[in-house]
């Protein structure tokens, strides 16, 4: 595990032959799009970066999921697109035969899923199902939670889509399939595999899909995009345009670090610095310098703002805590990219 980011002397366009972006938080927040986006992939794929969004969301279909990226200008086809509905899927048939039953609590596109691995899809637990396949959907109601409860119960294997525990929305942050798949595991005292991200398994399968010998992790989220990737041994960019912030990133555990870090999509075509560690503990990047003393944060005159003086606090920071003197958080100012 390295104590600092990674660094890259060309962009990271030429680096990497595919990208794994996530959606929700990188592509789009919502129905609306993020700022540099839709610019930034397009010209990542003139570059001839080969994308593929990968996402935790199992509710919708890969068109349904391609035809708002391409309303976004970002086109995309179905082809592009991997769902956890897809995983979950994939996870499935590793244990079960073709046409083994599967109880499918969640929407359409983890029906889709499940029939194209070749399972049968029952409704109810009196239909003896080997596995329950959980994932979200709007319309859920407490009828699903309880047939998946009672299947769980007489020994079904539950698959959970995602552990997600929040969704975002364009009103705030609401329950995840994290938080009705904990109504069953309340009911029943059983813990699900999962297929969704922090797991690597969505990774896996787009990379051994689009046969990448080079693939790029970019994600939102420390605890998801990124944890996965670093399970996977995936390099992994963490854009700050969705749930974790800079903060979060400077503070955050081994197994959830970036490899690098961007302001937004247009850190794809862009050189990457890595921080380098001078005299009296302070490290510097791009100008810019931290260090950690006792266990405070200190930023060099400049203040908290600018993309490399987060490199070089989290360079610091996670040298800090890799030592066994983690920073105190009090002394972590919000950063600004």
């Amino acid at each position: 595990m390295t104590a600092t980011l990674a660094g890259s002397d060309v962009p990271l366009t030429s680096a990497y032959d595919l990208a794994l972006v996530d959606l929700d938080g990188v592509a789009y927040r919502g129905h609306l799009p993020i700022p540099h986006a839709s610019a930034s992939l397009t010209s990542a794929r003139g570059a001839g970066l080969r994308l593929v969004f990968v996402t935790n969301n199992a509710s919708r279909e890969p068109e349904e999921v391609a035809g708002q990226l391409t309303g976004l200008d970002i086109p995309t086809a179905a082809d592009e697109v991997l769902t956890a509905a897809q995983a979950c899927a994939a996870l499935l048939r590793t244990r079960l035969a073709p046409g083994a039953r599967v109880l499918v609590v969640g929407g359409a596109g983890l029906r889709t899923a499940v029939e194209r691995a070749g399972l049968t899809i029952v409704d109810s637990a009196d239909d003896a199902p080997e596995a329950v396949a959980q994932g979200y959907a709007p319309g859920l109601a407490w009828e699903d939670l309880a047939e998946a409860a009672y299947a769980v119960a007489g020994g079904a294997w539950h698959v959970a889509s995602n552990l997600d525990l929040s969704l975002p929305t364009a009103r705030g942050f609401a329950p995840g399939n994290g938080a009705l798949v904990g109504a069953v595991v309340a009911a029943t005292g059983v813990q699900p595999d999962s297929a969704g991200k922090p797991s690597p398994t969505m990774y896996r399968l787009a990379v051994d899909r689009a046969g990448a010998e080079r693939p790029l992790v970019i994600g939102d989220r420390l605890d998801t995009d990124l944890a996965g990737a670093r399970s996977g041994g995936y390099p992994g960019l963490h854009v700050l345009t969705g749930v974790s912030t800079a903060r979060d990133a400077v503070l955050a555990d081994a197994g959830l670090r970036p490899d690098y870090l961007g302001g937004d999509l247009r850190a794809l075509l862009e050189p990457h610095p890595a921080p380098q560690r001078g005299a009296e503990g302070w490290w510097t990047c791009g100008g810019r310098a931290a260090r950690v003393a006792g266990a405070r944060l200190e930023l060099d005159g400049s203040g908290p703002r600018g993309i490399d003086v987060i490199r070089a606090a989290c360079a610091a920071a996670w040298e800090a805590a890799d030592r066994g003197s983690a920073v105190d958080p009090a002394t972590v100012p919000e950063l600004q990219a």
